[in-house]
Parts: C-alpha cells; sequence; structure tokens
C-alpha cells in the first residue's frame, strides 16, 4: 500500500484499513461457508450437497473478486470441476487450473465482457438436471455481465450506464434498470441453467447484501418490476426507449433449485477495523454499514460527529476510531477525476478545517476509487495549510470534481493496487 505524509494517526489509519482488507479476502470468505463435511459431501451455508449425485460440476461467475474466490473454489473441489468461466476486470486475474478467466472492462462494459457472459450462458444453457453450477458473484458483476437483450446493443448499454452514473444513481437503482434489459441478470442466469442445481456464492458490495441487487442478482428472483425501471429512467430524465423486458420473481418454482449465500460483506470489513482500532488503543465507534447518500452530504455529517467530539466529548471520548460503511454517489457537476472516497476526502477536509488533531481516511476495498487508480485518500488539520502552500485551491477542485489531482499533488492519495475483494467502502476518522 502506498501511504503519504506518516504521522502517527495516519499510520494507525493504514493499518485499521489493511486490517480491514485482509477480513475481506475471499479465500477466507469461502473458507468460512463452503467446505468438504464427508465423502463426496459438500456443505455450503445449511445445505449439503451429495456431490457424487452430480455428473458434472460448472464454476461460472464475474466480479473484480471473483477470481481470487475460483481459486478457493479450485483449491477445495479440485478435479470434480468440469470446467467453467469467469469474467473479471482488467488486472484483476489469477491462476487457474480448471476454470477460464476471461478479463473485460468496469464500469463502463465491452465487447469482451459480452463475449464472456455469452459463454457463460451457453454452460448455463447446456447444464442438465443431474449438474451442479456454483456461481461466483462479487462486486462489480453487474458491469461485468453484459448481456443485453433482443433489441438492446451493447453501445446503447454503455451509454445508458454513462447516464446513469453522471446523475448519481445508486447500485440499486442502477441494477434495478439493468436487470430489465439483460439477458443473463434478475434471476435470468438461473433460469437458463434451470433444471440444473445452482449454488451461488456472494461477495457483498452493496448496502442490506440483498442477492437481487447484488450484481443485479443473476440466480436470484427480481422483486423490481417493468414499472420501478421505467420510473427510475423517468426520475433521471433519461428519455431513451428502451426494449425493458420483466424478469422472474419471487415464488417462481425454478428458484428451488437455487441457493444463494451470502459469505462475506462490508460488516465483515468494519468489524476487523473496530478490531484493529482497539488493539491501537483507541476507542472504536461505528457509525453504520448502511451509509449512502451524496458523497459531500455526507462527509458534512462525519465531519460534524468529529467536532462534536473534540467539542464536548460526545459521543465518546477522544482517543476515537468513528468507522462506517456502504457506499456513496457523486453527483458529477465538473470534468476533473475523482471518486467517491476521494471526494469525500476532500469534502470532510474542508469541514474539519481548523481541527489539527482529526485525520479522515476513505477508500474503497477494491482498491479502486472511480476511474482512477487509488482505493482513496488521506487528509488531516495539515492538509489545507500544505494546499495552501503549494498554491491549490481545495474548494476549487471539490467545485469540478477534481479530487485526485488534488491529493495527488499533496502525496495524499491511497494506493493498493487491485486488492481481489470488494465490500463497499470504507471511511475512517481518528480523533485525538
Amino acid at each position: 500500500m502506498k501511504a503519504p505524509v506518516a504521522t502517527p494517526s495516519r499510520k494507525h489509519a493504514l493499518a485499521i484499513f489493511d486490517a480491514a482488507l485482509r477480513a475481506a479476502q475471499p479465500a477466507e470468505a469461502i473458507a468460512r461457508h463452503l467446505r468438504l463435511t464427508g465423502p463426496g459431501e459438500l456443505s455450503a451455508g445449511a445445505k449439503i450437497y451429495k456431490l457424487y449425485h452430480y455428473r458434472r460440476i460448472f464454476v461460472v461467475g464475474a466480479g473484480k473478486a471473483t477470481a481470487a474466490m475460483a481459486q478457493a473454489v479450485e483449491k477445495l473441489l479440485g478435479e470434480r470441476i468440469s470446467g467453467g468461466l469467469i469474467n473479471v476486470k482488467y488486472g484483476h486475474a489469477a491462476k487457474l487450473s480448471r476454470i477460464e478467466i476471461n478479463e473485460c472492462a468496469h464500469p463502463v462494459p465491452d465487447s469482451a465482457g459480452v463475449k464472456g457472459a455469452e459463454s457463460i450462458a451457453a454452460i448455463a444453457a447446456e447444464a442438465r438436471k443431474d449438474d451442479l453450477i456454483i456461481c461466483l458473484i462479487s462486486g462489480g458483476a453487474s458491469s461485468l455481465l453484459p448481456l443485453p437483450i433482443a433489441g438492446m446493443t451493447l453501445a446503447a448499454k454503455q451509454a445508458l450506464t454513462q447516464k446513469l452514473l453522471k446523475a448519481g444513481a445508486n447500485i440499486h437503482q442502477m441494477n434495478a434498470v439493468r436487470k430489465h434489459l439483460s439477458a443473463i441478470k434478475g434471476g435470468r442466469l438461473a433460469e437458463t441453467a434451470y433444471p440444473a442445481t445452482v449454488l451461488t456464492l456472494i461477495l457483498s458490495d452493496v448496502i442490506g447484501d440483498d442477492p437481487s441487487t447484488i450484481g443485479s442478482g443473476p440466480t436470484a428472483p427480481d422483486p423490481t418490476s417493468l414499472a420501478d425501471a421505467e420510473a427510475l429512467l423517468k426520475q433521471f430524465g433519461i428519455k431513451t426507449k428502451l426494449p425493458l423486458r420483466e424478469t422472474p420473481k419471487p415464488g417462481d418454482a425454478l428458484f428451488r433449485r437455487v441457493q444463494n449465500v451470502i459469505v462475506g460483506s462490508n460488516r465483515l470489513a468494519i468489524d476487523a477495523a473496530a478490531a484493529k482500532a482497539r488493539e491501537l488503543g483507541l476507542t472504536a465507534l461505528v457509525l453504520s454499514s448502511y451509509i449512502e447518500g451524496e458523497t459531500r452530504d455526507v462527509a458534512m455529517v462525519h465531519a460534524a460527529i468529529a467536532r462534536e467530539i473534540v467539542a464536548t466529548g460526545q459521543p465518546v471520548q477522544a482517543p476515537v476510531c468513528v468507522i462506517s460503511g456502504g457506499e456513496t454517489t457523486v453527483t458529477i457537476r465538473g470534468k476533473g477525476k475523482g471518486g467517491r472516497n476521494q471526494e469525500f476526502v476532500l469534502a470532510a477536509g474542508l469541514a474539519l478545517n481548523g481541527l489539527p488533531h482529526v485525520t479522515v481516511l476513505s477508500a474503497g476495498t477494491d482498491g479502486t476509487d472511480g476511474p482512477t487508480d487509488a482505493a482513496g485518500a488521506i487528509a488531516d488539520g495539515l492538509t489545507l495549510t500544505r494546499a495552501k502552500a503549494l498554491g491549490l485551491a481545495p474548494r476549487e477542485f471539490l467545485a469540478r470534481n477534481d479530487s485526485y489531482n488534488f491529493f495527488e499533488a499533496l502525496n495524499d492519495l491511497v494506493i493498493t493496487g487491485p486488492t481481489n475483494t470488494n465490500v463497499m467502502d470504507l471511511r475512517l476518522m481518528i480523533v485525538r
């Protein structure tokens, strides 16, 4: 992990974030929920699969962390796996022996993603009643499984994704629309695989850990409707006529042969962060793993909590590490470069100006914040002073959504490279 200026609080913030990343590693998550419990018996969640009942086992899936998940499944099942394919983000591959890896684009899908999704759908269609399909889903799966329905081109889907991102749509809203334009999401992968048995292992990157939302729920019943998708398009001012199609719903008989298991989530990372904070002698104050909303507004609320701790010692006395998770959104107003985590730190840093003993870090657990090579950023009471000395005007950078270039000039970006996991974001404030 590339780190900026090394004050004690910055060192602690980076150590706490690192502990959260380690807890969210896919291999550990898979091992906690998937294991061989007897000769030819596989335990997954609350169910036992008698592997000798299945003629073939296929592994498919998509997501930023799916390569590491696939490694764990290969280690466990080895030659029992007949084959399979996973779509991963460029640069997020890993060595596999029985499962093919297809690298493709995220967050805007590309033709390589379509090709991989077509192969995954073909594997599902080939499966029979006595086959088992293990599906691996992690953050980014929705963009990494682009298989438009008839009448929808990849170019049109790319344009729609860009419009939704720019309008500030959150992950739930994005996926509610995309599911109704996909031949593989919104339960349609399970529909294609029926009557094969489907076991889906999910590393959650959405608030609430709803299997129907994570990766747009390729093997989960879809509670959203065509009317919901149309209302969202209207809400965000998108008037393009789209060939929306209804999805399989809860109660459909095909889902009796499907099990969706959450193997890891943002809460897991938060608990590890809190434990590390206490180990470092800090009180851990966990706000929520359900934080969402406009990034700048969320930053102002967090800054207000830090100010209250400094002023009154409420709700807890310093030294304290305030921790929150979830995933915010950015409404793009300018033409700068950045991501929600860097923008959070910039907005919070402005609001915390004059408090020398507060350090704030926000970063994505996947190692990528928006369209940048940074996971996030870090700031403290000296950040604005250092910026002024370099002739940087932080409010101007914030106004044009240019947080990356602001923090790059200060060497305050947090750069991890691909982490092989993805359980949303982690925000930390250390108050001395």
